[in-house]
């Protein structure tokens, strides 16, 4: 059974912190290669978890990276594999709960160039990883196969702008069905390996809403973006049955043998989108952030929109299972303006459990400032800064902030 302390925490992935040689990103971004200095992370490990424990935070979030630990495909390296082993070691040494993301958007180069997600050989190559690493890495709790797959789906298979940058819309299909199936196989090899896991995926919800309410084509492309965005990975999960439609295309349907294999339900949730029809764009479909709210927008160009948070927990609450914010946070360089938000959206968060729903922890996207994957070095998430010349790290004012709330809401 789940427990029941509330856990408060930040989320990092590995290759936004230290990169990897090895990383289809790595090849992938011309700016990472003209700043390798992100790969020197790596070895400050030691320092960065003892941020953990000057913020007060009882829980961490991490993911492995898959091409560090398999560079080659048919070679290991046990010595990233010990390197995790001792992360996870030092949390527990510090009574921090790790929460351990088994695939955070990247690939080994030898992967996504010889069986990316929309040939069946994926499917075995990623069971080869998650069986070896439930093989090696032990006293990890809570598991997330995968970080936001609609994400990685999009960018990678219809808008072309991820690894493998495709634009073919079979290919999606064939990616998701692999992602789903590989989920349910992580699922199995992680409870049969590991007793006590807890294993859930990494959901990216956003609060969709019609550009023109009186629009009867913005209303239906709105409902259907929600459907689509936020429940078809839901509903595959929680059925048994993957069904995409496309707009003015044939719907999609198929069994996977995934139903139920689902401990907890994480969401990442940021924002609104304002939904419009345009003839003019692909499926006559346009996205566009306002500040509706007069909230502001992030650096990243997003709405600050707390209420829409309460919005995607509610649909989320469907499934019936216990939910963790797995990611929330904001890009700007504002302290007061992160400050608010951290705070809009704990006053969400403490409405929500007053309501009733099951949610068990939150964490805060990002311990550090690091490289974001559509906008490079820019985009300040962090509650601490990061000198990429010196690399030193340095508290804001945002982190002591983060600390007094947790303190503050001891409670939840």
């Amino acid at each position: 059974m789940m427990p029941r302390t509330f856990l408060w925490g930040v989320a990092t992935s590995a290759f936004q912190l230290e990169g990897s040689p090895y990383a289809d990103w790595t090849a992938w971004d011309s700016e990472l290669q003209a700043h390798p200095e992100v790969t020197h992370h790596y070895h400050l490990y030691k320092k960065d978890l003892k941020l953990l424990k000057e913020l007060g935070v009882n829980a961490y979030r991490f993911s492995l990276e898959w091409s560090r630990i398999q560079p080659v495909e048919n070679q290991w390296d046990t010595e990233v594999l010990r390197h995790y082993q001792d992360m996870v070691d030092l949390l527990r040494q510090e009574e921090i709960e790790p929460m351990v993301t088994l695939h955070h958007f990247t690939h080994p180069k030898w992967f996504i160039e010889g069986c990316p997600w929309h040939h069946d050989r994926s499917l075995m190559r990623f069971t080869e990883y998650v069986e070896r690493v439930a093989k090696e890495l032990k006293e990890v709790r809570y598991w997330i196969t995968f970080n936001e797959p609609n994400v990685l789906l999009l960018g990678g298979y219809l808008d072309g702008c991820m690894p493998p940058g495709l634009r073919d819309r079979l290919s999606y299909v064939r990616a998701f069905e692999n992602i789903l199936r590989a989920h349910g196989r992580a699922f199995d090899i992680l409870h049969a390996s590991l007793p006590e896991a807890w294993v859930g995926v990494a959901h990216n919800m956003v609060a969709f809403s019609p550009y023109r309410r009186w629009n009867p084509l913005d209303q239906f492309l709105a409902s259907t973006a929600h459907q689509y965005y936020n429940h078809s990975l839901l509903d595959a999960l929680r059925t048994g049955f993957l069904r995409i439609r496309f707009p003015v295309l044939k719907k999609i349907e198929m069994a996977l043998p995934v139903q139920g294999k689902l401990d907890y339900l994480g969401v990442n949730y940021y924002t609104r989108i304002h939904v419009r029809f345009n003839p003019l764009r692909p499926m006559g479909l346009e996205l566009k952030h306002e500040d509706r709210d007069g909230l502001g927008l992030t650096d990243m160009g997003w709405e600050i929109y707390p209420r829409g948070m309460e919005r995607t927990l509610k649909e989320a609450s469907k499934l019936g299972l216990p939910i963790i914010i797995t990611e929330n946070g904001v890009a700007t360089r504002d302290g007061q303006k992160k400050e608010k938000f951290i705070k809009s959206h704990l006053d969400i968060l403490e409405q929500c459990l007053q309501r009733g729903m099951d949610i068990r922890g939150y964490f805060y996207w990002s311990l550090m400032d690091n490289y974001e994957w559509l906008k490079g070095l820019d985009a300040k998430y962090g509650l601490y800064s990061v000198n990429y010349d010196t690399l030193e790290r340095k508290a804001t004012p945002v982190a002591g902030f983060y600390s007094y709330l947790i303190k503050k809401r001891s409670h939840f």
